[in-house]
């Protein structure tokens, strides 16, 4: 049972900050030059070597002065900022077109013959796999976008995908193999969808207010993404998200993305106190949305950091939701201050872009907190605004935090995890 909030988890040190110890880099194995022994450096020069057993990393891999939370990975304390190419900038996105990536001439024909391919063989999706959509050369682009999202900035948009020239069905059957390539699909509901439209409901068919299973919970986040209000910045429940932008809105319905390392490290640099918060557990509330589990609700921390990355998974509406509930551990004053710290640091440093039809966005939900500004869409029929949405599990995905496998199902790396549990899977 994981442990309230307000808890003071139990800590250990294991590492030292590279800004603040040339003494820990001093110890370094003559066996293993460039490395630099985890173990006591006293030790380590007692046997000019590492020590048989003790972990040993490369100079630049040294950790920081880290305090591990036994349950939960390791919580930062007096951290320094996190420099690699995902603590980016909105400003810097706004100047730069890199993470923009045209499809070829040859791209678009090979996805033309994957589809006539699978209407030879009378395939649609979902019942056909990456074998059964071959893309020779395009694959290999599709293997620089899964580095990226994991190793890069976190973020991509494929640009130029001919939407117009295929019918639903085989634009649907397009994006699922496009996936394919790209991971594992995820369902996005306990009705075991798989490719999620995201457009206004509440035109299609009036007002549509679908509740949580709870009713004390409010709308289900399902409900408010398929409005044309506003989305908060929030993580989804799987590695990737893609949205293929079908059609777009009249007005409005842009798209905003922010990186989660710079707004942690905007956040250490203002409020230390209020960072060190939110590595805290916050209770959350699952809001009816998935089959399975006696727990309604569960605790996670809004940042984490495992294996060298810091890891992120942030929706305030379930966090909110989880208040409304009887039992569950009130937030602390810093808690709540924390909480409005980050959704101020978000708008300040989001960059805001307006998908195109054709443009395919993909998201690492660890590293990438993403929103959608309010829409207005066209009137008449075929004109309102029309995303198609994926959730993938990717081969190359990161091992998550201990005690992130309550949402997740497993922390293992580069496996199919994530997504709303199925009645019939459910547990």
């Amino acid at each position: 049972m994981p442990t309230s909030s307000a808890q003071v988890p139990r800590v250990a040190l294991i590492g030292v900050s590279l800004m603040m110890s040339d003494h820990f880099r001093e110890a370094v194995s003559p066996r293993r030059r460039g490395m630099t022994c985890r173990e006591d450096p006293a030790r380590a020069r007692r046997r000019d070597q590492c020590p048989e057993g003790a972990r040993a990393w490369r100079r630049f891999d040294l950790p920081r002065l880290v305090w591990q939370d036994r349950r939960r990975g390791t919580i930062p304390r007096g951290a320094a900022m996190i420099t690699g190419p995902e603590a980016w900038l909105g400003r810097e996105m706004e100047r730069s077109t890199e993470w923009i990536r045209s499809l070829s001439p040859r791209a678009i024909i090979e996805l033309d013959a994957a589809i006539d391919g699978l209407k030879q063989r009378g395939l649609a999706w979902p019942h056909f796999g990456r074998s059964d959509f071959p893309l020779p050369t395009f694959s290999r682009d599709l293997s620089s976008v899964l580095h990226e999202l994991e190793e890069g900035r976190g973020f991509v948009l494929l640009r130029g995908i001919p939407v117009d020239r295929y019918t639903e069905g085989e634009l649907k059957s397009l994006y699922w193999g496009l996936g394919a390539h790209l991971g594992a699909a995820r369902y996005q509901n306990v009705q075991g969808e798989l490719i999620g439209e995201v457009r206004d409901e509440n035109r299609l068919y009036g007002e549509v207010k679908e509740m949580s299973m709870d009713a004390k919970l409010g709308r289900s986040s399902r409900s408010k993404a398929r409005s044309s209000g506003p989305l908060r910045f929030h993580t989804d429940r799987c590695d990737v998200v893609s949205l293929l932008c079908v059609r777009k809105a009249r007005a409005g319905g842009l798209s905003r993305i922010v990186s989660a390392a710079s707004v942690s490290n905007t956040i250490l640099a203002r409020r230390p106190d209020l960072h060190a918060a939110l590595y805290q557990d916050y209770w959350r509330s699952r809001q009816g949305e998935e089959a399975g589990g006696e727990h309604k609700t569960f605790a996670m921390p809004v940042f984490a950091v495992h294996e060298g990355k810091l890891t992120t998974q942030y929706s305030r509406t379930f966090v909110e939701a989880a208040q409304k509930l009887p039992g569950v551990p009130r937030l602390s004053p810093a808690q709540e201050e924390a909480l409005d710290l980050h959704a101020a640091v978000c708008e300040e440093l989001a960059f805001t872009m307006e998908l195109q039809p054709g443009d395919l966005q993909l998201l690492n939900n660890h590293v990438i907190y993403h929103s959608r500004t309010a829409y207005e869409d066209d009137d008449g029929p075929d004109r309102d605004r029309l995303l198609l949405r994926l959730w993938l599990a990717p081969p190359n995905s990161r091992a998550l935090p201990p005690g992130f496998e309550v949402l997740w199902g497993t922390t293992a790396p580069g496996v199919p995890r994530g997504g709303i549990a199925q009645p019939a899977t459910a547990g």
